[in-house]
């Protein structure tokens, strides 16, 4: 049923002066990236990836997906004492709690988990359009496709922060805005003083107490039924370089958009005001200019998000990315075979009932983009 066209397993390469690209699937040997670009002699070790890695493993919080990862990365090249030499960067994480290798016990529980998903495509899932135009998928956890494939992303944008910070102090922070109903009014996060410790006080990644708790709250009613709910991540970028960005085709908001649309359950992405702004007329929306104490210019409003004709003017880009319902749920629903027979489908395995949590990691997308953008 697949194409018999030009048929390419392309797409896991990003960048062009910082060039990543990603490797590994869900259930095999393990999962990571290759770094081309990497200035030399920045300060980097193991360390400083795990950070990063730590804040997008499974297994984190009884609102996270129950698989036990401890996601710990390996450095291979790239790096001597300490410092980065120039060369490519190889990052490895192995994966330690994948079901369905050698020992036959674990060959039991991926029989359970995938029995139905073998013959049958998983709905709003990858399996029925990478079949399309393969002709193969992988039934253990969704291949590529899995959210797994974002550890080379993380890895690779926690040393893309490093150089940020070394040539101009950028700082890069996401969280949680929305929880499927659960939506944080506007204004009760202050961009200018929000930090990350007040983010990562909580479960959900908040940084509003009564908020998180609602949020919380949610994704546990919508876990214990077996089903799930979406959200949407702020992420914020402070001291940001001014210039980014290209006018028409390279706008930095254009390339923002692929940076985090590539991101698995992402459907939808605005930055500054967004679809909200269409509700305003021009001279309620434009953001007014002015020079500062210091003599730079600056704009009163931030409407824009930081960004006006696709260039970044110094101030804090903020964008929003709303994450779909995990797609995989414990709940019977009507699909069809490989040979277009209608069955009813039972999915198992361990899934989040909301990758929103997890979904924050998505602030190491901006240093990526920046680097990809940037000449050191």
């Amino acid at each position: 049923m697949y194409c018999l066209t030009e048929i390419e397993a392309a797409g896991s390469t990003f960048g062009n002066y910082f060039r990543v690209t990603t490797f590994g699937e869900s259930h095999g040997g393990g999962v990571g990236c290759i770094v081309d670009g990497c200035p030399p002699r920045i300060p980097l070790s193991e360390a400083d990836l795990q950070v990063d890695l730590d804040r997008r493993r499974p297994g984190q919080s009884r609102i996270t997906t129950p698989r036990k990862e401890t996601d710990t990365c390996r450095l291979y090249s790239g790096v001597s004492e300490g410092v980065t030499t120039g060369t490519p960067i190889h990052v490895f994480v192995p994966n330690t709690d994948q079901r369905g290798h050698k020992d036959s016990l674990m060959m039991s529980f991926c029989f359970q988990d995938y029995k139905e998903m073998s013959i049958a495509y998983r709905p709003s899932h990858a399996d029925a359009t990478y079949d399309m135009k393969y002709g193969v998928r992988a039934v253990q956890g969704g291949g590529r496709s899995s959210a797994r494939e974002t550890i080379g992303r993380v890895a690779s944008g926690a040393i893309a922060k490093k150089i940020l910070k070394h040539f101009s102090g950028t700082e890069v922070l996401a969280y949680v805005s929305q929880v499927h109903q659960v939506v944080l009014p506007d204004g009760s996060v202050y961009h200018d003083t929000v930090t990350l410790d007040q983010i990562e006080s909580n479960i959900v990644r908040c940084p509003h107490p009564e908020y998180a708790e609602k949020m919380i709250a949610a994704i546990d009613a919508v876990r214990t039924r077996g089903d799930s709910i979406g959200g949407v991540v702020t992420c914020i970028v402070r001291n940001a370089p001014r210039g980014l960005g290209s006018p028409v085709f390279d706008k930095l908001e254009a390339e923002l958009a692929k940076a985090v649309m590539s991101l698995p359950a992402t459907k939808g992405f605005e930055f500054g005001s967004g679809f909200a702004g269409t509700f305003l007329t021009g001279s309620e929306h434009n953001d007014e200019f002015f020079t500062d104490e210091h003599g730079t210019i600056r704009t009163r409003t931030n409407r824009s998000g930081g960004i006006q004709g696709g260039i970044s003017n110094g101030e804090i880009i903020n964008m929003r990315v709303a994450f779909k319902p995990t797609a995989t749920i414990s709940k019977k629903q009507h699909t069809v075979t490989r040979e277009k027979k209608e069955i009813e489908l039972l999915a198992r395995g361990r899934h989040d009932p909301c990758v929103v949590p997890r979904g924050i990691s998505l602030d190491n997308g901006f240093p990526l983009l920046c680097c990809h953008l940037c000449k050191f």
